[in-house]
């Protein structure tokens, strides 16, 4: 299956997408893997974005699209992938309509994972990250450590970290609805749209979402 994942900051998509891409035997490509293998292995393309993230720039569509066409292009890649971050916005999800095109290719799904801008919120602003150790992660509602602002793991302080305040959440929130949340409306026109409700447990979200894929891979 070729799926493209979607949805606010906050939805859990990092964790739904590996996951799905396990159950369905096919790669997780998030944008955020891509820079990071691209900018280490000192690619063209790395390079070359590294020098528009080095100036405080947004890198431009088309390195983000030639980063994915390459990336696509891998062996493993062949029978289906799941993309996590791109497309980003509509101009992007044309590229990869006109890349799967060539290739006599199309998608499967656009799984639009929904939450509660609200829920986003709490979700992340309640986040506090131990200074010791960024992988020791707590939450003021849902996972609450034992002694307030103390990790339960090393006993570290806990904090929280100024992209994850709630006028931050609010302000990417602002940025997924106005630049993300339309290639939803764009897929939309081709059938491609599985909403599902991101609410619940991790493991309960990745059956309703798997239970969808099947329903519309079944439909189609």
């Amino acid at each position: 299956m070729r799926i493209v994942l979607v949805g606010p900051p906050g939805a859990g998509k990092g964790t739904q997408a590996a996951f799905l891409a396990k159950n369905l035997s096919i790669p997780h490509i998030s944008t955020g893997d891509l820079f990071r293998a691209n900018i280490s292995k000192q690619t063209e393309l790395g390079k070359l974005a590294k020098s528009y993230m080095d100036a405080g720039n947004l890198v431009p569509d088309e390195v983000t699209i030639a980063m994915a066409k390459d990336r696509m292009e891998q062996s493993d890649a062949v029978n289906g992938f799941l993309l996590d971050g791109f497309p980003r916005n509509v101009s992007q999800a044309e590229a990869l309509d006109e890349m799967l095109k060539a290739e006599s290719m199309k998608l499967d799904a656009v799984l639009d994972l929904e939450v509660p801008e609200d829920e986003v919120v709490k979700r992340i602003a309640g986040r506090r990250i131990c200074r010791n150790d960024s992988a020791h992660v707590f939450h003021v509602t849902y996972q609450a450590p034992k002694a307030e602002g103390v990790c339960d793991t090393c006993g570290g302080e806990l904090y929280q970290r100024d992209d994850d305040s709630e006028e931050t959440v609010r302000k990417r929130l602002e940025v997924y609805h106005t630049q993300t949340e339309p290639i939803i409306d764009y897929f939309k026109t081709q059938g491609l749209v599985v909403t599902i409700s991101a609410l619940g447990k991790v493991d309960e979200v990745t059956a309703r979402a798997m239970s969808a894929l099947r329903r519309d891979e079944d439909g189609k």
